[in-house]
């Protein structure tokens, strides 16, 4: 069976007209005038391959995953080595403008039979309910297979509900209790309706370092390096870590695309020991219900993060609505993204709204009425201390080194000291009990 091809930009005639006149493997069903009008006609179903013969610099990761979900190939006619190269980084074949027909049309026949074996195989790629080009591998049309960067660093996603439970809180002093144990890390904020890592911090920065690693990787031309550069750094007095600062406003969620924020995550594992991530709350993955063709999501950020992390903190308020918040945001977590195993915290723990022993209560009732998952920790409120973190621009292991509050969180993460029970009581209390 021939393979249907449509084609954009201003191919050689002698190209297009030796590709028809091969009867075998290809045939060219359109001649279309602009990208636009190629990516109408392979979502329509009308292609399963696609010839970038002008114009290879408008395609990015986004376009190059919507075209995979669609089961579409790309090859692209390019003399720049530097093009070529960055094409690579996207999964698209590369050919010289004065290739063969007969060798162009083995170049396509390879992508499209690469691509329907991989489509066969029980483990796709992760992501698919992020961004509906997710789900489909991109291959090279010739022996090289694209593939996501990916080091030895490990991501940790910090989620929970609406309703303001701590989460962007719990994520930045996690993040300096790792740095302080002397491991190198990266804290992003991902958040695509509120980010607020960088007024929690006390930065000024109003370049959204996040969004720009997302542009550079949709466009293929994101590296370990300048993912360093786009980074802040923030220095305490027991380590550095590094920052990708949020969107600046609201309306900027489209720069967060799942596909380029995989590639994101692949570099800053190669970067860094550990990436904490502050997700948004929000996991609706039901956003193309509005709109004919394929639009980006809203919240494919937050589930990409989801999908990605090696491991998942849920973070609920502790009081009569945080709860209940938090065990059906469980639910949906769950459901979005069934690999994910959170682990459970509650912040902001008090007798004034739970009852005396307040650890006690919310475990008798977390085993009666929540869900299967386990809680890990209890964060403990404490008004004072977080305000003075707040209106200094710092964190806990700064401004209250002693605090429960801090510890706790420090206990959770840190190696070290995760022997030690999950409470609210400071170490240095406990020991006193033990010893009287």
């Amino acid at each position: 069976m021939s393979i249907p091809v449509v084609t954009v930009g201003q191919s050689r005639d002698d190209l297009v007209g030796g590709l028809e006149r091969l009867h075998g493997p290809v045939t060219v069903v359109r001649r279309c005038a602009e990208l636009a009008e190629l990516m109408a006609a392979c979502q329509s179903g009308l292609a399963r391959a696609a010839i970038v013969a002008e114009g290879s610099e408008e395609l990015t990761a986004s376009l190059v995953d919507r075209l995979g979900a669609v089961g579409v190939v790309i090859i692209a006619l390019t003399d720049n080595p530097e093009e070529a190269s960055r094409l690579r980084g996207l999964g698209v074949a590369s050919a010289p403008s004065g290739v063969k027909p007969a060798a162009l049309a083995g170049t396509i026949s390879d992508a499209v039979a690469r691509q329907a074996q991989h489509g066969s195989s029980a483990s796709p790629r992760p992501g698919s309910l992020a961004d509906p080009g997710a789900a489909a591998t991109v291959v090279l049309g010739g022996t090289e297979e694209y593939r996501t960067p990916a080091g030895p660093g490990r991501i940790i996603a910090v989620w929970g509900p609406a309703g303001a439970p701590g989460r962007t809180f719990v994520a930045a002093n996690m993040a300096a209790e790792l740095a302080a144990e002397g491991n190198k890390v990266l804290l992003i904020d991902a958040d695509s309706y509120g980010a607020s890592i960088a007024a929690v911090l006390g930065l000024l920065d109003e370049s959204a370092g996040f969004a720009q690693a997302c542009r550079l990787a949709d466009q293929g031309l994101l590296d370990t390096k300048s993912l360093d550069r786009l980074a802040v750094s923030v220095a305490t007095k027991a380590g550095t870590f590094r920052v990708l600062t949020g969107i600046t406003r609201a309306g900027r969620w489209t720069e967060l695309r799942p596909a380029a924020l995989a590639t994101v995550f692949g570099h800053a594992r190669e970067l860094v020991d550990v990436v904490v991530v502050d997700a948004g709350f929000c996991l609706e993955s039901d956003e193309e219900l509005s709109f004919d063709t394929m639009a980006p999501r809203r919240n494919g950020a937050t589930l990409r993060c989801l999908e990605l992390a090696d491991t998942v903190y849920a973070v609920g308020a502790a009081d009569p609505v945080g709860v209940p918040r938090l065990v059906r945001g469980l639910a949906e977590l769950v459901q979005a993204v069934p690999a994910a195993t959170p682990r459970v915290l509650f912040n902001k723990v008090r007798p004034g709204t739970v009852g005396r022993d307040p650890e006690r209560q919310l475990r008798e009732a977390w085993d009666r009425y929540g869900p299967s998952a386990a809680i890990s920790a209890f964060l403990p409120w404490d008004q004072k201390v977080a305000d003075a973190a707040l209106l200094a621009g710092s964190l806990l292991l700064e401004v209250a080194p002693d605090s429960a509050l801090r510890q706790s969180i420090s206990n959770l993460v840190c190696a070290p000291r995760q022997q030690s029970r999950r409470s609210s009581v400071p170490l240095s209390t406990a020991r006193r009990r033990a010893k009287a």
